[in-house]
């Protein structure tokens, strides 16, 4: 293809379980496309959709900003490399032993999962560096030539190298990483990646990056090749950009890159709306992300994805087994169960025409809250018949009916959905009323309405092209960087505390401007604890910080002691540079009372019922309609609940409102 003159085309592209989403932003104008996901190389669905998108078009991108779920998927389907583990002499099974902690505390038989490195494969070195960074045994040229023997006969395809309190000192990681190198294979070195105290934390995260490192490097060396020249950049889990050098380095930092950019581009339309106080609800077709937005994106600094600590900043988002393509089931004592399983992309939900199994899809088809003539604006063939021989299946082991036994999947999923904002919102000290439910992905604006009620929640908003504002998202994302180190100071002072930091603002504003990166902008973080405390809170490192500790301190926990003394464990900082011109247009407002395109027989309650079917396209901004209603386009359909009012605002947005 050709580059077009008239000024860079920015792709934003998002890879999911199911559907592949495509938003290209040329000049002033928006082109959107969604195709199938390829799992077996996710770089081919990108490929096509973009020929797809661009067809008939002289443009070609510039710039690619992709969330992807390679790295994702090679921890949880256990596809990842073989890794040998370079540590201290006896502490080979410290990422075995892992913490007390357990996630279900009254679970009889608990499960914890396989390690990623085998013991075989753990080689114990003989280095010790103290917490102050004073090294009493050093790694002499006999100890790094064996050790150089070791990874050479090992077979492995990366190595993971995680000494004791290598971040107050990394002479000795460094020396392991500088023998290793003539090996030519992926190096996961924990200071490099995380320059934090605890070890387990910091080792679980470089062997994670070690395990997920040659198949992300792989498939983004050929995703850039066939991209034919368009700078490619990757969504990070904290919601920021990254390039491809880093991310092939380090992809641990890509892990919950997809639904990151969910909550970016839910925050970008957000201002265009006027609200700063919601809860993202992105249900897709393999599985629903949920997180709260109070005035900004909340980030946390360790997850535990498939049951591996991984300590990269990541917007705190929840994430349950709970899509479109999620497969109903009775289980062995005679209840409805929905998901975590998926019919993916793959064969997919019966209703596509390939699969068998009874899904969340084929009920929403049942109850007629699923359009087949307007499924992606009418592009792909829906199978109504094998949705409904699906349900009735389902429905003869459940001795009822099959429109019965649909409203039973879409009650179960919701219920699941339901569990996870509340772990988001009432774990976390805030009340869920308090906040609109911003609904999007495919299939989460025909599920918000009854999701909304079950909370009490009574504002929804709907955005523009639902099913695509992830891949928005990626498309108007920052480049960023987050960096972090232990100080463990108490008492510190506020110049002090600058003093520590300024390494990292160099570091981070340096590898930002090496970008082409302008504008750059930098927020700096202390993770504080009352001295003796095991845990901490983030809190923005201002002249008030010490302040601030004590009131957060308070609403999170109840209580808070201004006389104890005070610890600053670690300082962070977050730098981001540019972000997508892209604005959310205003729609031509409404002419005369909205015409539906049809009607159909929806489930709504308990019962069918006749309702109208618009098509989104044609509401202009100030349309104002009743529920029940359905609302078809091309990336999702909506289902409108008696219970509330729905408006287009000015942006094309559905605003939703139950009055009181």
């Amino acid at each position: 293809m050709r580059r077009r003159s008239g000024g860079p085309m920015l792709v934003g592209i998002d890879t999911g379980g199911t559907f592949t989403d495509l938003v290209a932003i040329i000049c002033d104008e928006i082109r959107v496309h969604k195709v199938l996901s390829t799992p077996t190389d996710p770089a081919d669905a990108v490929i096509r959709g973009l020929r797809e998108m661009l067809a008939g078009s002289d443009a070609a991108p510039e710039s690619v900003t992709y969330s992807s779920t390679v790295a994702t998927n090679a921890l949880l389907e256990r596809k990842g490399a073989r890794v040998a583990l370079f540590t201290n002499a006896g502490f080979e099974d410290l990422i075995e032993i892992g913490r007390q902690n357990r996630d279900d505390l009254y679970a009889l038989a608990p499960s914890r999962p396989e390690p990623l490195v085998e013991r075989a494969m753990r080689f114990g070195v003989a280095e010790r560096t103290l917490f102050d960074g004073n090294i009493i045994e050093s790694l002499s040229r006999g100890e790094l030539a064996r050790i150089c023997r070791l990874a050479a006969r090992s077979g492995a395809e990366a190595f993971a190298i995680c000494l004791l309190h290598s971040y107050a000192n990394p002479k000795g990681e460094e020396s392991i990483a500088h023998a290793l190198a003539p090996l030519g294979r992926p190096l996961s070195v924990s200071h490099r990646i995380l320059a934090e105290y605890r070890e387990y934390e910091r080792f679980s995260t470089a062997v994670v990056n070690a395990y997920v490192a040659p198949r992300m490097s792989s498939h983004l060396k050929n995703l850039e090749t066939r991209l034919e020249g368009a700078r490619l950049r990757v969504m990070q889990s904290n919601g920021s950009a990254i390039g491809t050098e880093l991310a092939r380095a380090e992809p641990v930092r890509t892990i919950l890159s997809g639904p990151a950019a969910g909550v970016i581009g839910a925050a970008s339309l957000a201002r265009a709306f006027g609200t700063d106080r919601f809860i993202t609800f992105d249900m897709g077709g393999t599985s629903t992300d949920v997180s709260l937005f109070d005035r900004r994106a909340r980030i946390r600094t360790l997850s535990h994805p498939d049951g591996y600590a991984v300590r990269t900043p990541v917007i705190d988002i929840h994430t349950v087994g709970a899509g479109g393509g999620s497969i109903a089931r009775i289980d062995a004592g005679g209840s409805l169960r929905v998901g975590p399983d998926s019919a993916g992309a793959n064969p997919g939900p019966a209703c596509y025409g390939r699969g068998e199994s009874c899904t969340v899809t084929d009920a929403g088809l049942v109850a007629g809250r699923l359009v087949a003539a307007n499924f992606l604006g009418g592009q792909m063939k829906l199978y109504p018949d094998r949705a409904e021989r699906a349900v009735s299946r389902l429905a003869h082991e459940m001795k009822t009916n099959p429109i019965a036994a649909a409203r039973g999947i879409i009650r179960v999923v919701n219920a699941n959905m339901e569990r996870a904002i509340r772990v988001i919102t009432v774990e976390r000290g805030y009340d869920p009323r308090d906040f609109a439910l911003l609904a999007f992905g495919g299939a989460g604006p025909m599920h918000a309405c009854e999701l909304a009620l079950d909370l009490g929640i009574r504002r929804i908003v709907m955005p523009r092209n639902p099913g695509l504002l992830c891949a928005w998202g990626a498309s108007s994302a920052p480049l960023g960087r987050e960096y972090s180190l232990t100080v463990r100071e108490t008492n510190p002072t506020y110049r002090g505390l600058l003093a520590r930091a300024s390494g990292l603002v160099r570091r981070a504003r340096g590898e930002l401007a090496a970008e082409g990166a302008r504008a750059i902008r930098h927020e700096l973080w202390a993770d504080m604890r009352y001295r003796g405390q095991s845990y901490e809170l983030e809190i923005a490192l201002t002249p008030r910080f010490i302040a601030d500790f004590h009131s957060t301190h308070r609403r999170t926990f109840g209580h808070s002691s201004t006389s104890a003394a005070v610890e600053v464990v670690n300082i962070r900082i977050r730098a981001v540079a540019g972000e997508s011109a892209a604005k959310p247009k205003r729609l031509a407002r409404q002419v005369g009372k909205p015409v539906p395109v049809s009607s159909g027989r929806v489930l709504v309650g308990g019962r069918e019922r006749a309702v109208p079917i618009y098509d989104r396209d044609s509401l202009g901004a100030g349309a104002r309609l009743r529920g029940p209603l359905v609302v078809v386009e091309l990336s999702s359909t909506a289902y409108v609940a008696p219970e509330f009012n729905l408006r287009v605002d000015d942006f094309g947005n559905l605003q939703l409102e139950a009055p009181r």
